[in-house]
């Protein structure tokens, strides 16, 4: 489980392919806290690390090809910076709000406008996930606050704090994005569905 509050920005160092899994490895400074077989999420979806290196300050981790079929993963190359979280501890702070690292799907971003001090991403998607006004949903890993909803559409707006800190100062229009919507509402609306036949 995570917050959806990103710890640091990693660039993607080496991409190795083995059959249908992809091995990733990044660079950090957090390397000293990570240990083999802890959970991060990277970009919103939950990896699992597979190596450490503290003295090249490098991690490695595994997707297969569940992961790359669901994510925006497939499409990495080196250089790419990714938004990494480690998972929630049992007495922290909920600062963002209650993410799984299970990407829903990918959507792509539409438009992106800089509105005097902030600015307003908008994406697409295509599937019957709902998002709501004020609702939350997290984008490549970050907590965030719907601002506009419609069906298939979205918009959110980034103070700058978090476009500095997180890949988001990176993202143009047609890029794509992993999308993970609020755990409650997809419960509610699957509750129902279920009831409604």
């Amino acid at each position: 489980m995570f917050t959806g509050i990103v710890e640091d920005m990693v660039a993607v160092k080496t991409i190795v392919k083995e059959q249908e899994n992809l091995h990733l490895t990044f660079v950090s400074a957090l390397v000293p806290e990570f240990n083999i077989d802890q959970s991060i999420s990277h970009n919103g979806c939950c990896l699992t690390v597979v190596a450490v290196d503290v003295s090249t300050s490098s991690y490695t981790v595994t997707a297969i090809k569940e992961t790359l079929d669901k994510t925006t993963i497939g499409s990495w190359q080196v250089g790419d910076m990714v938004n990494i979280e480690r998972c929630m501890t049992p007495n922290g702070r909920l600062d963002g709000h209650m993410v799984q690292g299970h990407v829903d799907t990918r959507g792509n971003c539409t438009e992106v406008q800089e509105t005097n001090g902030s600015w307003k991403f908008s994406f697409a998607y295509n599937s019957q996930e709902l998002t709501v006004e004020k609702g939350s949903i997290a984008v490549n890993g970050v907590s965030l606050t719907v601002v506009d909803s419609e069906p298939g559409k979205f918009s959110v707006c980034i103070i700058p704090y978090t476009y500095e800190h997180t890949n988001f100062k990176f993202l143009c229009a047609g890029d794509s994005v992993n999308l993970e919507f609020d755990i409650i509402g997809k419960y509610v609306a699957k509750y129902l569905k279920h009831h409604a036949n």
